[in-house]
């Protein structure tokens, strides 16, 4: 996204079952601003932890539309939130997201597999069977080795680029491995920690345990592909189907068209409900033509889930029957201001707590667009995330600075008469801007000078991400914003807080955080079979860090959507932060 078991087997069943309990109250994704979890009768936010106008109709044509396409159709190359969304369209992995609202949708359920993995008591080696009567598009079986060779070409970088590599980190382990292109194995099946004993087993054999292993199997970067089908570079161009929908057309920059994968067996499928005949995905340069689209109905849903535009939004929040259609739920996201340690005066953790004391979180927010895009906030672990809670050391959520305290920290760490800053920020994003220009008016009232430096935004990873560009041009703060890639603490916060994701560019841990005690709590939470024990961790890692006073949570994002009234089956689904695609059908079968 840039958006985690034979002692295992009954820890298994909790890990996997999980439910996100901790996350209550008003935080749950947006149910406190009206929405009942009981009624699915539309309105304000009815989508969201709950099922709006189930049905089981099937026919017709979904439309989405977008103004932002593709990263990739490859599975293994996708990055993009709203990809992997569309993925459960036509890539199967051996476990999904369930296809239930809220927090219920963050549970894992076998996909391919026919069961939860057996577990090793220690934690290292998981073992998968498959189901019966698997098949990709073209009518050839799907087998462990289909799966296995899917995983393998995420290998080779030079090939297949830009996905998450997760998978090479916990599978390589010293091979080396470059992927079945350059692998000398017969059967090009050369990868070592990934055995395929037969054509319905599967063996991962890990070098530590780690209780967010089965999320990186839920990616699309482990779902199956032929090998005799395989393109290489080419093959997100139309990769080939394991789900309800194959394609029918692709056209970057133009639109898709899926159509029914005659092969898929509903059987075989826990959670899929392939309602439409036909889903197209429409690409336009003219987001205010799509939003113009939705509101009168010739688009049923934007694919991105961004939200509204600025214009749109301002229409619909003050007409009562167009805010009916539209949800407003957590998507994920916090987007924050992180203080940089190595940059004086932020060398002194008192200079840092001025800051934080002095912002004026209300002024953050309305730089964002207001309450609409997303909620005050006063720690760094999201809410959709075990082990998020409302601590809020600084009183962040008041909404208000407390300049008396933010003076007498000043005082404490040497600098009574205040100090001057910069502020780097992604010139390219409005609300990065507005941010960093709100923050800079209200430090003011201190006495702190900040000058705002604007930077391409598709050079953020060799400029905000490379720590020594950071300290060469003494970049105290930066606006940035990070959502998990997989629902758990160590998914969103350890490339932010473990000084072990610490890289030269391309880096998320601006504070370059390298505290051993928060780094070993990453490892205690990944050795726990039980996600509550987990989260406990986590839970602390995020207050701990807090305290540091090295991260200034801005917002917990919200996005405005809007949805055709004809749609049938809509929820969000916690796990993307968006609705859930795969669930969605059309009421006039049209």
């Amino acid at each position: 996204m840039t958006r985690n078991r034979t002692l295992a087997a009954a820890a298994l069943v909790a890990t996997l079952a999980l439910t996100v309990s901790a996350c209550g109250g008003s935080k749950g994704g947006g149910a406190g601003d009206g929405a009942s979890k009981s009624a699915s009768k539309g309105g304000f936010n009815a989508a969201v932890d709950k099922v709006l106008n189930p049905s089981d109709k099937k026919g017709g044509t979904l439309n989405l539309w977008s103004s932002t396409d593709v990263d990739s159709l490859d599975p293994g190359r996708a990055y993009y939130a709203s990809v992997w969304n569309y993925e459960r369209f036509y890539a199967r992995t051996l476990l999904a997201f369930d296809g239930k609202p809220g927090k219920e949708g963050l549970k894992l359920v076998p996909d391919l597999a026919a069961a939860q993995p057996e577990i090793a008591a220690d934690g290292k080696t998981y073992t998968f069977k498959l189901k019966s009567g698997l098949k990709f598009e073209d009518g050839s079986p799907i087998t462990t080795k289909d799966i296995k060779y899917g995983i393998e070409r995420i290998f080779a970088q030079d090939v297949v680029a830009g996905g998450p590599t997760y998978l090479i980190n916990s599978l390589d382990q010293g091979q080396d491995y470059k992927g079945p292109y350059t692998d000398t194995d017969p059967n090009k099946l050369g990868l070592k920690t990934v055995e395929t004993p037969d054509d319905n087993t599967i063996i991962f054999h890990l070098a530590a345990a780690d209780s967010s292993f089965p999320y990186l199997l839920a990616m699309g970067s482990a779902s199956p592909v032929p090998q005799k089908l395989d393109t290489g570079a080419k093959y997100g161009d139309k990769p080939v189907s394991s789900g309800p929908y194959k394609f029918k057309s692709a056209e970057p920059g133009k639109g898709y068209e899926l159509v029914r994968n005659e092969n898929w067996d509903p059987a075989t499928d826990s959670f899929r409900k392939a309602l439409p005949d036909v889903v197209k995905l429409t690409i336009t340069t003219n987001a205010d033509d799509m939003d113009a689209r939705q509101l009168d109905g010739t688009a049923d849903l934007d694919w991105a889930q961004t939200g509204l535009s600025q214009a749109a939004q301002a229409k619909v929040l003050t007409d009562p029957a167009l805010k009916a259609n539209t949800d407003n739920p957590y998507n994920g996201f916090i987007r924050f201001i992180s203080l940089v340690p190595k940059v004086a005066p932020f060398d002194n953790i008192h200079c840092r707590k001025a800051v934080m004391y002095a912002a004026d979180t209300t002024a953050l927010q309305t730089a964002r667009g207001g309450s609409s895009a997303g909620s005050l906030f006063g720690s760094m672990l999201p809410p959709n995330i075990l082990g998020s809670d409302d601590y809020d050391p600084y009183g962040l959520t008041k909404g208000k600075p407390d300049l008396e305290k933010a003076k007498a920290e000043l005082k404490e760490c040497g600098k009574p008469e205040g100090f001057t800053t910069t502020i780097a920020v992604r010139g390219n994003k409005a609300k990065e801007v507005n941010t960093a220009v709100a923050l800079q008016t209200a430090l003011k009232a201190i006495n702190v000078t900040v000058n705002v430096d604007q930077y391409d935004g598709k050079l953020l990873a060799s400029v905000a991400g490379s720590p020594d560009t950071v300290h060469t041009k003494g970049y105290g703060l930066i606006v940035a914003g990070w959502g998990a890639d997989y629902p758990n603490g160590a998914g969103y916060m350890q490339p932010l807080m473990d000084g072990r994701f610490i890289t030269k560019t391309g880096n998320s841990n601006y504070p370059e955080t390298n505290d051993p005690e928060v780094n070993g709590w990453f490892d205690s939470a990944a050795a726990e079979k039980d996600p509550a024990k987990a989260a406990e961790f986590y839970k602390k890692i995020n207050h701990k860090v807090v305290d540091d006073a090295v991260w200034l949570p801005v917002v917990a994002d919200k996005a405005l959507n809007y949805r055709n009234p004809r749609l049938t089956n809509v929820f969000v689904n916690d796990a993307f932060g968006e609705v859930d695609f795969q669930a969605l059908g059309v009421s006039d079968g049209k």
